[in-house]
């Protein structure tokens, strides 16, 4: 399991092998994932994960540090987990997930499934009623609702109801429930983050301000609290895009967006469109720091997971925030 308030530490195999420069198998195969001493998975299932102050610990040759062992109610507990707390079968567990009271409390942490711990022992099997008819998205139907206008509609129902579910959003505008789920998220993470940097209030506090019911909030506060750092991130962001269009790398000069492919992460993406440019885009990933990439369409890659070195990809300078002149210089080295 992921100990209460520990997501933001969680690292990956592929986080693992970028952190020390080698591919994901040569990682495998080398055999210290299972050496004496290397910490323990946190998951049950088959995508590992592992908390990162544990494994840099480990790999400065330090004591590794014990995780908490008190059970916390916001713990985060994957599928396995939360089988054997209900104690319940897989398949039984894989049925109940779905239903509202455990779908929207869902967080995706290293590309796998958890839910916070209480929410799966309070929970309370209940057979759904059968909409009337003409509720919710239609069987084998697209989202009745263009992306692009998805926002601005789900705000003005955030405005009229600061309480609306993800099944009240699919009930009323026809869309899927996990995208009504992620444009709920989203724009309550903007409007927390907004009062959490006005007033210096925490995440919790910024909800019940806002009328948000606590039960709803806990992937949203998390993201709130990414957004916020995205926004600090910006001075350096727009600092290295400048460095790059005085280069003539770049036609850009201001602060890329920062994206969060999973609701505790920041990346950012700068495509190099100068004919100069010595790669066609650049990545940078709080957690990491600088990459490049092959692809000026889609730079992140599948997933957004950070990749090793590789065809088209190189980690650049040292650091995930290196100065911006060490940062052209790095680039500089790769022609």
């Amino acid at each position: 399991m992921i100990r209460a308030g520990r997501q933001h530490l969680v690292r990956t195999l592929a986080d693992i092998a970028a952190q020390q420069g080698i591919a994901v198998q040569t990682l495998i195969n080398s055999g210290r994932l299972k050496a004496e001493g290397f910490p323990a998975p946190l998951s049950a299932g088959r995508t590992r994960l592992y908390d990162g102050e544990q494994v840099d610990a480990y790999l400065a040759g330090r004591p590794v540090p014990a995780l908490p062992t008190p059970d916390d109610d916001d713990d985060l507990l994957d599928r396995q987990e939360a089988a054997a707390l209900r104690g319940i079968p897989l398949h039984a567990w894989d049925r109940h997930k779905k239903h509202p009271a455990l779908s929207e409390h869902m967080a995706l942490v290293g590309g796998v499934e958890h839910w916070p711990r209480h929410v799966v022992r309070d929970y309370t099997p209940a057979p759904r009623p059968r909409p009337s008819g003409g509720g919710g998205r239609p069987a084998g139907t697209g989202d009745q609702v263009p992306r692009d206008l998805l926002p601005a509609r789900v705000a003005q129902l955030l405005d009229d109801d600061p309480t609306v579910t993800a099944a009240g959003v699919t009930d009323r505008l026809g869309v899927h429930r996990n995208t009504a789920q992620a444009a709920l998220t989203a724009l309550r993470a903007e409007r927390m983050a907004d009062v959490m940097e006005q007033r210096g209030v925490s995440a919790a506090q910024a909800a019940a301000e806002l009328g948000y019911p606590a039960g709803l909030t806990r992937r949203a506060g998390i993201r709130a609290a990414a957004v916020l750092r995205g926004r600090q991130a910006r001075p350096y962001l727009a600092e290295v895009a400048r460095a790059l269009h005085v280069r003539g790398w770049t036609t850009a000069d201001t602060s890329p967006a920062v994206q969060h492919p999973e609701d505790d992460e920041c990346v950012a993406v700068l495509v190099l469109d100068g004919p100069t440019a010595p790669t066609a885009a650049l990545v940078w990933s709080q957690r990491h720091g600088w990459r490049t990439a092959a692809s000026r369409r889609h730079p992140l890659g599948r997933g957004a997971a950070w990749p090793p070195p590789g065809p088209g990809v190189r980690h650049l300078a040292t650091g995930t925030t290196p100065d911006p002149a060490d940062l052209v210089k790095a680039l500089d080295s790769t022609r």
